[in-house]
């Protein structure tokens, strides 16, 4: 979720790209699943006379979005809450199908910015790493934090997080390291995990940039990943969009690591498949036996950001968009989706 802030200062990576692919347009109806700063719902909003829908679980954010909506009266509302659960959150509010959703997927620059929030081991501050953040009596979410899962998870399924959501090669080192640290006392600290993660992974990984990636950031990808649901999150989110979306309504989603990224892939080609033509000689085939494709990618493969937005924003150079128009086809029921998912 890296939206541009509710002024310039945090600018929406891929903006141009998203809104082609939206095409907003006078009397529709947007979905900014995570809205961070505003930067999409605001450019789509200057694009068309249209209305757009923000969500977000970061209370901060939200509270952000309040204070733009009032530069677009009647056309900018705010949910609080996970995108994954839009079908329920949107219930009861809209008078028709959606014409567009856009999701950025991850952590926002404001709260990497923020210490206190725990995403960054560039800033010293509590393990955190929950979305939602503080509200305004300063209590947080009841979900286990960062610190939390560091302090209690055994060793050996800590070494499987970090490998599967962080892919992490020295997975099993770093968890050992994190075990045995934690029995002297509980690591609390963001500063304090990431001096353990580079201990044990000794060097940076090289990429093809030339300059290496800090040891932490694999580890700390991975615990946040856990602590949000994240590849959960966005399973809901895809699938809600699917059933939200009218036919000709569009789907663009922003990914910055190869998890999301692959996810968004494989429900995209699911859902796209064309039915390949079967030999006259083969019995025919039910027409209930596969879904309909319900979505038409709208381009091949993902876009990514040009050079010199890339020099501007160096997190543009991890960024995926993959974008789909829905068809008339319904969408499928879970127990098809279950046997048609990849």
């Amino acid at each position: 979720m890296t939206g541009g802030a509710a002024g310039s200062a945090h600018k929406p990576v891929l903006l141009t790209e998203v809104l082609e692919a939206l095409a907003p347009r006078d009397g529709a109806i947007y979905v900014d699943g995570t809205f961070g700063a505003g930067g999409y719902s605001r450019a789509i909003l200057d694009a068309a006379d249209c209305t757009v829908w923000g969500i977000d679980r970061d209370r901060g954010a939200v509270a952000r979005g309040r204070r733009l909506a009032e530069d677009y009266p009647g056309r900018l509302h705010m949910i609080e809450g996970c995108f994954g659960d839009m079908k329920t959150l949107l219930a009861g509010r809209l008078d028709s199908p959606l014409d567009g959703i856009a999701l950025d997927l991850g952590v926002s620059s404001m709260q990497i910015d923020e210490a206190g929030r725990g995403f960054s081991f560039r800033f010293d501050g509590p393990l955190d790493m929950r979305m939602e953040g503080p509200d305004d009596s300063g209590k947080t979410s009841a979900r286990p934090s960062a610190a939390d899962l560091v302090n209690t998870l055994p060793e050996a399924e800590l070494a499987d997080i970090i490998y599967r959501y962080g892919e992490e090669r020295r997975s099993r080192q770093v968890a050992h390291a994190i075990v045995k640290a934690r029995s002297d006392k509980p690591i609390t600290r963001t500063g304090e995990l990431a001096e353990l993660v580079r201990s044990a992974v000794k060097k940076g990984v090289k990429r093809s940039s030339a300059k290496s990636i800090d040891p932490a950031t694999r580890t700390f990808q991975a615990l946040r990943i856990l602590v949000n649901d994240e590849l959960g999150e966005l399973e809901r989110g895809l699938e809600a969009a699917e059933q939200l979306l009218r036919p000709g309504g569009r789907l663009a989603v922003v990914s910055f690591h190869s998890l999301e990224d692959r996810q968004v892939k494989h429900f995209l080609r699911a859902r796209s498949r064309e039915t390949p033509a079967r030999s006259r000689h083969l019995p025919p085939v039910q027409d209930d036996a596969q879904p309909a494709p319900t979505f038409r990618p709208l381009f091949r493969g993902s876009k990514t950001a040009g050079e010199a937005e890339c020099r501007g924003n160096p997190r543009a150079r991890s960024a995926h968009l993959r974008a789909a128009e829905r068809n008339d086809a319904p969408a499928p029921d879970k127990a098809t989706q279950q046997g048609g998912r990849p």
